[in-house]
């Protein structure tokens, strides 16, 4: 395997940039994207690789891969419809460190051949599916890295719940990378959950003001959640402020017992806290906390899917402990740290910890169940 797998395959969720000027389905997007800077730029705000489109109904054109070549060291990937051979070796040529390959344009011969000449020329091939049957044939082609795209090239419409479906299902010891319909932290975040090591971002940041600027902010973490709703208007702060994730304490004793788990935003996704006892809800992931003397135990998981995904790192219950912030600093793998954050504090916290996700309900609130918008706001800010 070659380097731009080996930068996928990195500790967190890998950023691939793609530099595009037009798409098929939305028309020109950034008529004037220059790739050599944005490349560049791309490097500098923590993504792993740059994808270029290399296709004229792109915009793009292998000159483009050429300029990015020489203003970036990091892997690149050249995007196009590749068919034969003597394209990738004109790839290579350019400065590709790989290619991509569409299953649903080639039958296994052809797409075993392409691999086979990638690895002949020292390229890795991300090899592109969008249904399992096309997942099944990429395994079997013995493909890594594996895009899995959200988007289907036929009608264009996104369906990131079937993709995610894919990610999950891909083996564990390929990389998988997520493409097509990430506009938010929580989209990338949902992908990484599901399996995924990296994701490619092209539209929404062609779309952006300032597109490195998108693509950090699209990578970056921790995630913030805020805990405890209970009400529509609060659920709609916390993403106006630019919150990830919304808590539902659905635990009988809680004086911020949810009713239920109210919908969400597309940009957030949606946590049941649940404690002693986990059951469905139709949340996108569950907080589950034992039951210790009838309150919440000190620590939890978070779960997808009933596996779990992250350790959270609380308080004890109604104490506190100086040896908190140390002992979230200990736990290996991806941590979601809860007790005592807000405003305040929360900056410090991550500074100490670095977290996948910080966790605030109590410190928040004009009264349970009932939040303070500005200190919403401002817990936010601060995390960030």
């Amino acid at each position: 395997m070659g380097r731009f797998r080996d930068a996928l395959a990195g500790p967190g969720l890998a950023g691939l940039a793609e530099v595009k000027r037009r798409s098929p389905s939305a028309g020109d997007l950034r008529p004037d994207a220059d790739p050599a800077s944005l490349a560049s730029a791309f490097a500098s705000s923590g993504a792993a690789a740059v994808s270029i489109l290399v296709d004229g109904r792109f915009g793009g054109s292998v000159a483009d891969l050429r300029a990015a070549r020489a203003s970036t060291a990091i892997p690149l990937l050249a995007k196009g419809f590749f068919r034969n051979g003597r394209e990738l070796a004109e790839l290579k040529e350019a400065g590709a460190d790989a290619v991509l390959l569409l299953l649903r344009d080639l039958d296994d011969l052809q797409a075993q051949a392409l691999i086979g000449r990638a690895a002949d020329l020292g390229l890795d091939a991300l090899v592109e599916v969008h249904d399992a049957q096309e997942l099944g044939r990429a395994v079997r082609l013995g493909a890594d890295p594996i895009g899995v795209n959200a988007r289907d090239l036929s009608t264009f419409e996104i369906d990131r719940a079937a993709q995610l479906e894919l990610v999950s299902r891909a083996p564990r010891e390929r990389v998988v990378v997520a493409e097509s319909g990430i506009s938010a932290r929580a989209h990338g975040a949902a992908a990484e959950l599901a399996g995924a090591d990296a994701v490619l971002v092209g539209s929404a940041l062609m779309r952006a003001s300032d597109p490195a600027a998108k693509l950090a902010e699209l990578i970056s973490r921790p995630l913030v959640k805020v805990c405890g709703l209970t009400r529509e208007d609060d659920v709609a702060v916390s993403a106006e402020a630019g919150a990830d994730l919304a808590g539902f304490i659905l635990a009988r004793e809680s004086p911020r017992r949810a009713a239920e788990v109210l919908p969400v935003p597309d940009t957030m996704l949606s946590v049941a806290v649940l404690v002693g006892e986990l059951r469905e809800e139709p949340a996108d992931l569950v907080q589950l906390y034992p039951r210790d003397g009838g309150h919440r135990g000190r620590d939890g998981v978070l779960l997808r899917r009933g596996e779990e995904v992250a350790r959270v790192i609380d308080l004890p219950w109604q104490q506190q402990d100086p040896t908190h912030l140390a002992r979230a600093r200990a736990e290996k793998g991806r941590v979601v740290l809860a007790g005592g954050l807000g405003p305040e504090n929360v900056g410090q916290a991550i500074e100490s910890v670095r977290p996948w996700a910080v966790d605030a309900s109590s410190s928040l609130e004009l009264e349970p169940g009932v939040k303070d918008q500005a200190r919403v706001r401002a817990y936010v800010a601060a995390a960030r």
